[in-house]
């Protein structure tokens, strides 16, 4: 929609509320809602003005006055909420300059979009996530400074097969690597699921299938590959119905990549394509019948992925999923033949479907920052035909110590991924896509969350050390 068929819509449906939403550094969505009564061209044609002081990571107070600027497209008819309303996705501007704010991650998506038609590479960068996530029906933790735990709980997890319940334990529940595609009723969250994505399918967005993931409680749904920053939006609007969705089961969903010790993490592979006049510029006639150009942005993936880390891999809880033994790929490798390496070519029959897939990313990553550093990353492959060496088509978790010494890893840390980060962000920063103000303003919150992190006593500690 454009903005006259907006404003329409709110009148001819009697809408009574707009809800403008703009998503913070650290991927958090944040909205606040005005009532129709305010609502005409002027409003989105001159913003929303609010104060960006209070936003971690943005304005300091003695200039705090920003602007929400509603893009009529991405609008879409909240489910959740019992006053009728609309919710649209917002960019930051300046208001003075009215240009976007550097530190926008809405804003770095758009950027990365304009950046990638500037080169003459492709005229438009198509992402295709697979997030992941948890769902339980009890969540505890305490972060005191005498007490640290967390506790969850699910009816349904592999945990509880000698529990005893109200109603009685029926048995049927996935076992620990066991949840990968059972049906009801070991899989019982088959209704929850389909809800979410009939959901969403409601709310305009493209989906395709639901299923449950090898972990214990843990699920995914399907995305259909959209435009980098309407798939940022996208991500956005699927993390809010998986959580409210939930909530309403009386189930808490979370994008929490290794919510639990001993079963598999979340991911979030991110499968992406680059085209060109209407043509796919991947397919080709080389390894896996790609192009130079696809091989090549493996190369710019693989040769940047410990700073890629910093923000596919934003959390100190990314680094207990990426270890060897979970299918997760912390290898710097790929192949077309096994899903061990940091980057896998599907399958495709079609050119058009020809696409490289990055399997390190996680839910957790703010998905405007994560999908454009990919792909600045995949550029500064092409434009320095940085090829990736010859294909790992073995299984890389089964290499022995002398083949696997000659692999390089992502990173193992958040500390380490940030440190990366600092030493390589000139890819980022190519066309003024990203800024170096914004990637310290970044690695200043993650930095906060590092030493939080690490100064904290673990209860495991106390086993290994409290009688030392």
């Amino acid at each position: 929609m454009d903005t006259k068929e907006l404003i329409q819509k709110i009148q001819d449906e009697d809408i009574e509320y707009v809800d403008i939403r703009f998503t913070d550094p650290r991927g958090k969505l944040q909205h606040v809602t005005v009532i129709r009564d305010e609502i005409d061209e002027d409003f989105f044609e001159e913003g929303f003005m609010f104060d960006g002081s209070s936003i971690a990571g943005w304005k300091s107070i003695e200039q705090s006055d920003m602007k929400l600027m509603p893009d009529p497209s991405s609008a879409y008819i909240d489910p959740f909420y019992a006053e009728k309303t609309i919710c649209v996705h917002c960019t930051v501007l300046e208001p003075d300059t009215n240009e976007r704010y550097e530190r926008d991650p809405r804003a770095t998506a758009k950027n990365a979009e304009e950046y990638l038609r500037s080169t003459g590479i492709g005229d438009t960068a198509y992402m295709g996530p697979e997030a992941e996530f948890f769902l339980f029906d009890n969540v505890r933790y305490s972060t005191s400074m005498n007490k640290v735990s967390f506790e969850v709980d699910a009816q349904d997890a592999s945990w509880n097969t000698d529990a005893e319940f109200e109603m009685g334990n029926m048995g049927h529940r996935p076992g620990v690597k066991g949840g990968y595609f059972p049906v009801n009723p070991t899989d019982d969250a088959h209704d929850l699921r389909s809800e979410m994505l009939s959901t969403m399918k409601r709310m305009g967005m493209k989906v395709d299938k639901h299923h449950h993931e090898v972990a214990s409680c843990q699920h995914e749904l399907g995305l259909i590959f959209s435009t980098l920053t309407e798939q940022a939006d996208n991500l956005q609007k699927y993390k809010y119905v998986i959580h409210n969705v939930a909530n309403a089961y009386g189930k808490s969903a979370t994008f929490m990549p290794k919510p639990i010790s001993g079963d598999n993490g979340t991911g979030m592979h991110v499968n992406m394509s680059i085209w060109k006049d209407g043509k796919p510029v991947f397919a080709g006639d080389k390894y896996a019948d790609l192009s130079d150009e696809a091989l090549f942005f493996i190369g710019g993936i693989l040769k940047h992925a410990k700073a890629l880390n910093a923000f596919t891999n934003p959390t100190t809880n990314s680094y207990k999923r990426l270890i060897p033994g979970f299918e997760a790929p912390v290898l710097r490798a790929y192949s077309a033949r096994n899903r061990s390496g940091c980057v896998r070519i599907p399958w495709a029959e079609s050119p058009k479907a020809k696409r490289v897939e990055a399997r390190f990313p996680d839910p957790a990553a703010n998905p405007y920052l994560a999908f454009a550093a990919l792909l600045m990353a995949g550029i500064d492959g092409i434009k320095n035909k940085i090829h990736p060496g010859e294909a790992m088509d073995k299984d890389l978790y089964d290499l022995p110590p002398e083949e696997l010494e000659g692999i390089p890893t992502v990173c193992a840390s958040l500390r380490e991924a940030l440190e990366e980060l600092e030493k390589d962000m000139d890819f980022l920063t190519a066309g003024d896509v990203f800024t170096k103000d914004q990637i310290k303003g970044y690695m200043d919150l993650k930095w906060e969350e590092v030493f939080a992190y690490e100064h904290c006593p673990h209860p495991i500690e106390y086993k290994l050390y409290y009688s030392c």
